[in-house]
């Protein structure tokens, strides 16, 4: 055999090779190496989770769809990349794609509490005293779930106090009253991708709501039910402070996802937040966890320094003893009061400043958190 007979049989040789190596590449070789790979939160399979569809093969290119449980999913690109690694592992790929969707699980429904239509997850952000941030953690959060692609709604339960229609900028602004199929509705208002309703569309600027229980249950029933929410994957409810009828009502009337408690370090605060942790608790709702708002100072002509104007390390504190999760600090920066006043949420404002990005992890948290119960 000459040398030209053996480079035409090295040929055919590699041409036999390579269409059976190929072979081997299939969708169903593609989810066999993907069985393994896990959701971090909720630690099981992605394939038998479905969230692993569509899976092609053409040549050496594997594409597929992962399908995430919410859009605001922290862990999103340790799994694009695990799912990456594991596909590798087959001969014959060249390249590999992944499309990454969301579908928001539906939160377990309880048998003496009347869902909302349409509505996936409702999720209270409560504090137990007054002034700890609150309704800016809920206002962010909620905005920071609708950056990330997720169909978000805030309702402001805080009957005697609300301000977050001026928080998200909708000072001036307003509920449209319609007729539907069983009677007035509301038509929330809508900016910075979240739908809102609130007692501040409702009133005159300056006038007090001076109000017995009875009539913050009824007021607090129609934000649930009788406003046209439309699809929403997550509902936020900024709760009022305390443990009074709002949240009374609130727990007893919806199914809901869970509840975050808001606090700042300084021992004050902590000890009302463990009774609002406690509250919920007792009425049977799952604890998502604790932020701690106002965390430390940032001065903004000296931003590599902190100061802890309210103390150190308390929400961590609380949260271990207690046995719930610590979502996340939240340092005080001026930028961060500024965009409350001016309707600009700083996740919006300022994406990139130390309290933004604090927020929307903490968001991430949430979702991930929310997730997890949902499909457990």
């Amino acid at each position: 055999m000459n040398d030209s007979d053996k480079i035409i049989q090295e040929t055919l040789l590699i041409g036999d090779r390579s269409p059976k190596m190929l072979d081997t590449l299939t969708p169903e070789s593609v989810l066999q190496v993907l069985k393994p790979v896990q959701d971090p939160e909720l630690r099981k399979s992605l394939v038998d989770l479905n969230m692993i569809r569509n899976v092609k093969v053409e040549g050496g290119a594997v594409s597929f769809t992962l399908v995430l449980t919410t859009p605001a999913c922290p862990l999103r690109q340790f799994i694009v990349e695990d799912c990456e690694r594991a596909v590798k592992t087959l001969p014959g790929v060249a390249q590999v794609d992944v499309e990454v969707t969301a579908e928001t699980p539906q939160q377990k429904g309880l048998p003496d509490r009347a869902g909302i239509d349409g509505v996936k997850n409702i999720i209270a952000i409560s504090s137990g005293k007054g002034g700890v941030g609150k309704s800016t953690v809920a206002v962010n959060v909620a905005v920071a779930l609708a950056q990330s692609g997720a169909k978000v709604g805030l309702i402001d339960a805080d009957i005697y106090g609300p301000n977050t229609p001026i928080m998200l900028g909708l000072e001036g602004g307003g509920v449209v009253v319609r007729q539907g199929e069983n009677g007035e509705e509301l038509e929330p208002a809508f900016n910075h991708g979240v739908k809102l309703v609130s007692m501040g569309f409702l009133i005159d600027k300056d006038q007090p709501v001076i109000w017995r229980g009875p009539m913050l249950n009824g007021i607090i029933r129609q934000f649930l039910y009788q406003v046209q929410w439309g699809a929403l994957d997550y509902l936020i409810v900024d709760m009022p402070p305390g443990t009074g009828d709002a949240q009374l009502t609130l727990a007893q009337a919806v199914p809901m996802a869970g509840a975050v408690i808001v606090t700042t370090p300084q021992n004050v605060a902590l000890s009302d937040s463990r009774r609002g942790l406690k509250m919920f608790q007792q009425l049977g709702v799952n604890v998502l966890g604790i932020v701690e708002n106002m965390s430390y100072f940032i001065p903004p002509d000296m931003p590599d320094r902190q100061y802890d104007i309210f103390g150190s390390q308390g929400g961590e504190k609380a949260a271990t003893e207690l046995g719930v999760p610590l979502l996340g600090c939240v340092p005080l920066e001026i930028a961060l009061r500024d965009g409350g006043d001016r309707g600009i949420p700083i996740v919006v404002a300022e994406p990139e400043s130390a309290s933004a990005k604090a927020l929307t992890a903490i968001a991430q948290q949430i979702a991930a958190k929310v997730s997890v119960a949902a499909l457990a």
